[in-house]
């Protein structure tokens, strides 16, 4: 039964979402509803995320105290920079860094971090190249985030999902 229909519970309250949406119990509409969650769930399947296994459960623990103090520094930082709009020196813009990390489920986590931490923002990733596009609220020095990304979070990243 997981085969034509993997997740059954979410094909179930997708059918009654559809009939209580539409206010009817009709045979109609219950058949049209089951058709468009058994293509939903058929599409939710594909999005599943490759199998992946933790390698290095330290370097994961370390990873995540490292980005739960600098997203409480970024906060700081940030702050200062929207309650001090007058401050020279201060530009926004857009950095590339190049990356060796490939694993699909280590690339999403970076995403994940980077979007996570304010004044930074995911704007992109060239797979062919695999250079990373990165927005940064407060671009004072280029090599200096791609020196931070490469060495505080890629490297574990790559001991992690190897």
């Amino acid at each position: 039964m997981k085969r034509w229909l993997p997740f059954p519970v979410l094909g179930a309250l997708l059918v009654a979402m559809w009939l209580a949406l539409y206010e009817t119990h009709a045979a109609g509409h219950v058949i049209l509803g089951a058709v468009v969650a058994l293509g939903a769930v058929w599409g939710y399947r594909a999005l599943q995320e490759p199998q992946t296994r933790l390698q290095q459960p330290r370097a994961a623990l370390e990873l995540v105290w490292l980005v739960f103090t600098d997203i409480v520094r970024s906060n700081i930082a940030v702050a200062r920079i929207v309650l001090h709009p007058g401050t020279r020196g201060r530009r926004a813009g857009f950095v590339d860094i190049p990356l060796d990390l490939r694993n699909p489920v280590g690339l999403a986590a970076l995403a994940c971090i980077i979007t996570a931490t304010p004044g930074t923002s995911w704007a992109g990733y060239n797979l062919p190249s695999g250079v990373l596009t990165m927005h940064v609220l407060d671009l004072v020095d280029e090599a200096t985030w791609v020196r931070t990304i490469k060495d505080r979070y890629e490297r574990r990243l790559m001991e992690i999902f190897r």
